[in-house]
């Protein structure tokens, strides 16, 4: 389909026989935020490794943009433009926040060796590095180091790094874990206004998120679709709601264990 910036056929990984991914066949519509949702060991962050390439497919293809992906390396579909981030916060500690969106920004330009230049030759990243940070509500922040950020800070501040490579898609692995909920409001609206003008697919525990933010959702359960809807259509799935909460009546505003 012309509006589907990602679509995979027949998606499978196995373990020694274990299928732990089987036969997934998933679309993305492009501009989107599409959810993928499930209990614990359904196959969602194997599904993020199988996209971004850090795992083989035993069977199927994937397609990114209208090329097929399917044999690339995890490099190569970045430079690409489909970008993830991981559900631990993956940032250097001992650099200061602008130094880790210059780092990113260092990167996306292909300078891997811009870390032995003067510092003067890496200043010329420090105006896009801070545009970034003001997208994120980090430009208080920028002078701390990376560790001193509390943790949803530090979430920001991956996206931060994720968007200074220039994504067209952005695959988010459970931005909201482990967050107060004050966090968790923050990084609702960064993730809504970071997707303008880009797709989005993320991993998300937490419903009441899942149904604000997202336009489609995917539910997987033992590495296989289960549902494919709105959060409307899904929530109201008698087998979702057997998958997912068991006994409980309704999955609407349920919270965790995705």
């Amino acid at each position: 389909m012309a509006d589907s910036i990602l679509e995979t056929d027949g998606m499978t990984k196995e373990f020694l026989g274990f299928v732990a991914v089987g036969d997934v066949s998933l679309k993305v519509r492009r501009g989107s935020i599409h959810g993928l949702i499930g209990p614990n060991g359904a196959g969602k962050t194997t599904c993020f490794n199988l996209l971004t390439k850090f795992l083989p497919p035993t069977r199927g293809s994937i397609r990114f943009d209208g090329r097929d992906i399917t044999r690339m390396k995890p490099a190569e579909v970045a430079r690409l433009g489909l970008v993830r981030s991981f559900q631990i916060s993956a940032v250097f500690p001992h650099l200061s926040v602008l130094e880790n969106v210059r780092v990113a920004l260092q990167r996306a330009r292909g300078n891997s060796f811009d870390f032995w230049r003067s510092d003067q030759v890496l200043r010329q990243y420090d105006a896009r590095a801070r545009e970034l940070l003001e997208d994120v509500g980090l430009s208080a922040y920028a002078h701390l180091t990376a560790g001193q950020l509390p943790y949803g800070r530090k979430r920001a501040l991956e996206i931060a790094t994720t968007l200074a490579l220039d994504p067209v898609m952005m695959l988010l692995d459970e931005p909201t874990a482990g967050m107060t909920a004050e966090d968790v409001d923050r990084i609702v609206a960064l993730v809504k206004r970071v997707a303008e003008g880009r797709t989005v697919l993320m991993v998300e525990h937490n419903l009441k998120v899942v149904e604000g933010l997202c336009d489609t959702i995917t539910v997987l359960t033992r590495g296989r679709i289960l549902a494919e809807g709105s959060y409307g259509e899904v929530s109201r799935n008698p087998e979702v709601v057997a998958a997912y909460l068991g006994t409980d009546p309704s999955i609407a505003g349920g919270s965790t264990h995705g």
